[in-house]
């Protein structure tokens, strides 16, 4: 509880194929059936803010809203280290309030047309964005729930960091296999299962062709042991 005084409280939530992935090596990510984006939207709209790794952006250019449902837009947060994110991405068009991570390797004239385009930019961090702080500045901010919607990358060092609460998994009825293709979590890995992060099954539900798993995190071990 004390950890979730001072940060927002996380949802981790993601489709994947049944072989894990959550796109493919071609970069489709379109693998939720329509009820399951329903269920995503509906999610979003009941959230302070959805929050996405600049990799995401580049890959699927997503506008994060809540257009499959009736609700308020939540605020979004991008993890942008050194400001990649491009000025015609939808997640600036606007239709709702952005805040983007960066760190300081990020270049000031990227940075200034950012703040152009409307992006509120915060500063976390040297060599990459202090997410244990940045969760902080959230909190600050006034943000308490908070939808981590990945990808791989980002999920690893929020669960890593022990920065995620709950994790949402729906599992789509297919296969495509690919050693490249992206799964629901990569970044460096832990050594052996029991250095793991621990969850417990708190909900299954059919939900379309899908179906959807709900966990509670329950332990997270010390980060230097995946090293």
């Amino acid at each position: 509880m004390g950890a979730q005084m001072t940060r927002p409280y996380v949802i981790l939530n993601a489709a994947m194929t049944l072989d894990g992935k959550i796109a493919t090596t071609g970069g489709d990510s379109k693998i939720s059936c329509k009820k399951d984006l329903d269920r995503l939207h509906r999610l979003r709209s009941e959230v302070d803010a959805v929050m996405v790794g600049v990799g995401t952006v580049l890959a699927d250019d997503p506008s994060l809203t809540v257009r499959r449902v009736h609700g308020k837009n939540p605020i979004r947060v991008i993890v942008d280290g050194e400001a990649k994110t491009p000025q015609h991405a939808k997640v600036l068009d606007g239709s709702a309030p952005t805040i983007l991570a960066v760190s300081s390797r990020a270049r000031k004239e990227k940075i200034r047309k950012l703040r152009s385009s409307g992006a509120k930019i915060v500063v976390m961090g040297g060599v990459k964005v202090d997410l244990p702080k940045f969760m902080k500045e959230l909190y600050s901010m006034g943000i308490r729930k908070l939808l981590l919607e990945g990808g791989s990358t980002l999920n690893w060092e929020m669960l890593k960091n022990g920065l995620v609460d709950e994790v949402r998994v729906t599992i789509a009825p297919w296969i495509v296999g690919g050693k490249k293709a992206r799964s629901l979590v990569e970044g460096l890995g832990f050594p052996k299962v029991r250095n793991g992060i621990r969850v417990r099954l708190t909900k299954v539900e059919r939900v379309g062709t899908d179906l959807l798993l709900a966990y509670k995190v329950v332990g997270v071990r010390d980060a230097q042991k995946t090293r």
